[in-house]
């Protein structure tokens, strides 16, 4: 698999900034917007800005918030069982280039543009990094257009863990990465986003990114898609082939939505161990949409150990396969398929672009109850398919 060694590193470095004590150097208690303006621009490494409960107004932005890795900064709720809440604004909250910076426990809503922000400047040269995002809650972003939940731009080694995003731009990403390398996104949920907009986004040169653990219900036309069409001057740091490569998909659900996966202009990923319940049209996509020669057509990826649930009556096709991509150099192995409306036909309609090995039909998946939403399954064990880690039945 493509995934272990980086993301652990991630884990590794995020250990002292991710603490549910923060120890700071410097502790600022804000209770205004004027305040937490102040505090914004004068925070150093080691500082904590703990903001009090309340509705503070959006369109606040800093650009170079510098912590350390022994002293990161911190911007959390005073009291993390009344979180504040940042309302409207162009923007909710916009930094750039940030270095080793956590927020936690804070509530985006209402944002016209998108609910957070954080960049590189607009500059390969000053990256953000070493970014925490801890139970963070955007939603209400947009409604209209290319509106993000929360947009990373050049973010480098970051972690995005415990985070939800509801309801952002019809046709924007609940997390969109751009030019992103080495990140962990985990146990997140995703919900109620329009057909032309995505659950989590991978383009533009990201790499090296493990998405685990997470929730996707209605979130869009592709749950995950993994690469997608960047404008070239938007890469970062420079189009180096591909629009994503070594993607980890794994351990998460996809409930409705158009699609769960696709993979777009992607060089290697790996989806596996998740739970895809009745998918409104594809399941899985397999695509290319940035056709410049530089780049390689979508190639390398694995759908393994994975539960696909559909109906017949609704998916235009399991498997979904676009021009100009590679579809022989996929491997498709040990997946559970079933078909609702019509059982006894799951396998040849799947279409697959390959012959899978060890793949599983026909018997319906013992789930607790899938209509209600909970697509766990009884008696599976965590390595089974489709069973998440953290939520399997004891």
């Amino acid at each position: 698999m493509f995934c272990s060694v980086r993301p652990l590193r991630i884990l590794l470095g995020f250990a002292l900034a991710s603490s549910s004590t923060i120890a700071a150097a410097e502790t600022v208690r804000v209770s205004n917007r004027d305040e937490l303006a102040v505090a914004l621009r004068d925070a150093a490494a080691g500082t904590a800005i703990l903001i009090a409960p309340g509705t503070y107004r959006g369109g606040l932005s800093r650009a170079g918030l510098r912590g350390t890795a022994e002293q990161p900064i911190v911007i959390a709720a005073a009291d993390r069982d009344q979180p504040p809440v940042i309302l409207g604004g162009g923007g909710g909250l916009h930094l750039s280039s940030p270095e080793y910076v956590e927020l936690r426990d804070l509530v985006l809503r209402g944002a016209i543009g998108n609910g957070l922000n954080i960049d590189d400047s607009g500059s390969s040269k000053t990256p953000a990094h070493h970014v925490t995002l801890h139970n963070v809650v955007v939603r209400d972003v947009g409604p209209e257009g290319n509106r993000d939940g929360m947009k990373l731009s050049g973010v480098n080694q970051f972690r995005v863990e415990n985070c939800r995003v509801e309801r952002w731009g019809n046709s924007g990403s609940g997390i969109d990465m751009v030019g992103c390398p080495d990140g962990l996104i985990v146990g997140c949920t995703f919900h109620d986003a329009g057909d032309s907009a995505n659950g989590v986004q991978a383009k533009g040169g990201s790499q090296d990114i493990v998405i685990r653990r997470c929730r996707f219900e209605n979130a869009g036309g592709r749950g995950v898609n993994v690469g997608g069409s960047t404008g070239l001057p938007y890469f970062r740091p420079q189009p180096q082939g591909f629009e994503a490569k070594n993607i980890t998909v794994e351990d998460c659900e996809f409930v409705g939505g158009l699609s769960a996966i696709a993979f777009v202009g992607v060089d290697g990923a790996t989806v596996q161990h998740n739970t895809i319940y009745r998918p409104r049209r594809w399941a899985v996509r397999i695509l290319q949409e940035n056709t410049d020669p530089q780049f390689v057509p979508s190639r390398n990826g694995r759908f393994i150990n994975n539960v696909v649930v559909f109906r017949a009556a609704e998916a235009r096709q399991v498997v979904n396969i676009g021009p100009k991509t590679s579809p022989e150099t996929f491997v498709f192995s040990g997946n559970h398929w079933h078909c609702l409306d019509r059982p006894a036909d799951t396998e040849r309609l799947l279409g697959l672009p390959v012959q899978e090995t060890s793949g599983t039909y026909n018997a319906p998946p013992a789930f607790y109850d899938a209509e209600g939403g909970d697509v766990r399954l009884r008696g599976r064990q965590p390595n089974d398919p489709g069973v998440r880690e953290d939520t399997a039945p004891k």
